[in-house]
């Protein structure tokens, strides 16, 4: 089946890299390569663009850009350093990271990312490696289950759902996303309007499984060390978990940390390695008209600066 992605925020996470012709750039979640394109558009016959994505499926979209200057990675972005590596390429121009789940894999059934669908329980962005998200739901201790329930979905009734989920698989092993949905449920006793008690349990799990924060935590030191000066951080979050991470990293890499009270002057005190570039930036409306999972999508852009690491 074929499944419309609609790049959230394209125009400008590719505007914040402030795209030279001849440069290095890395898109670290090439879904369905709407950035990727978009930076071919705009690069000179010098310039290279390396894509990496843990999905089996993004990668065969990838396969159908035969630009020479194109290389795409069959990885997560936390092995940046490794396959650029690899590649031969030590520093970069420009790192965009698009986060969190994409919109053909929400919308595939089969994925068993969405309640929307009765699906195996799966949620590995990677379905060749790994453990489906049955497998661990099926097995794992209820104060871990209760534990990621908590601190990924931020579900106030974590030990609840976690509690219903150990006695269900006691009746009948999990296998679909029907069944999880269904325990939720009956464990969730309120929720905000227009949300599905299970929303945030299905996160929690998603993100768990897929190691995304700790995925998120990884990359951004290897950006950085890996940009040259004057190369740009473009990163788009969807929920406050991600986004906390971003801002904290760019946040702090971009103050300068001298013991207090040394006595020196603002003109002598050392450069930060990164500079924030504006504020925050969130879709248009028009945008999360047309696209209302855009809505809750924020970008912050940083650059390197010439200060050693």
């Amino acid at each position: 089946m074929s499944f419309i992605h609609r790049t959230v925020l394209l125009d400008e996470a590719v505007q914040g890299l402030n795209l030279q012709a001849d440069g290095i750039y890395v898109d670290g979640t090439f879904g369905r390569g709407g950035h990727s394109r978009r930076i071919l558009s705009q690069l000179g016959p010098n310039g290279r663009l390396i894509g990496f994505d843990k999905d089996p499926q993004a990668i065969t979209e990838a396969g159908t850009i035969t630009d020479p200057r194109f290389t795409i990675v069959h990885d997560g972005f936390a092995h940046l350093a490794q396959a650029l590596d690899k590649l031969g390429v030590d520093k970069v121009d420009g790192v965009l990271l698009d986060l969190g789940v994409s919109s053909p894999q929400l919308d595939d059934g089969s994925r068993g990312f969405s309640f929307r669908f009765d699906a195996p329980l799966d949620m590995r962005m990677d379905t060749t490696r790994g453990m489906t998200a049955a497998e661990w739901l099926n097995t794992a201790d209820v104060k871990d289950i209760a534990e990621v329930i908590r601190d990924y979905g931020e579900e106030r009734f974590a030990k609840q759902v976690a509690a219903a989920i150990v006695a269900g698989r006691g009746e009948q092993p999990l296998t679909s996303t029907r069944q999880l949905a269904a325990l939720v449920a009956k464990a969730v006793r309120t929720r905000e309007p227009g949300q599905d008690p299970a929303t945030r349990t299905f996160q929690a799990v998603r993100i768990f499984i897929n190691r995304e924060l700790e995925e998120l935590s990884l990359i951004l030191p290897q950006a950085l060390s890996r940009l040259k000066t004057g190369g740009r951080l473009s990163v788009i979050a969807f929920h406050s978990l991600e986004d906390r991470i971003v801002k904290q990293f760019v946040q702090h890499a971009s103050k300068s940390h001298m013991p207090d009270r040394l006595p020196l002057r603002a003109s002598e005190m050392p450069v930060p390695p990164l500079r924030i570039i504006g504020k925050p930036v969130r879709a248009s409306e028009e945008e999360v008209a047309e696209n209302p999972r855009a809505r809750s999508a924020i970008l912050r852009v940083a650059e390197r600066t010439e200060a050693a690491l």
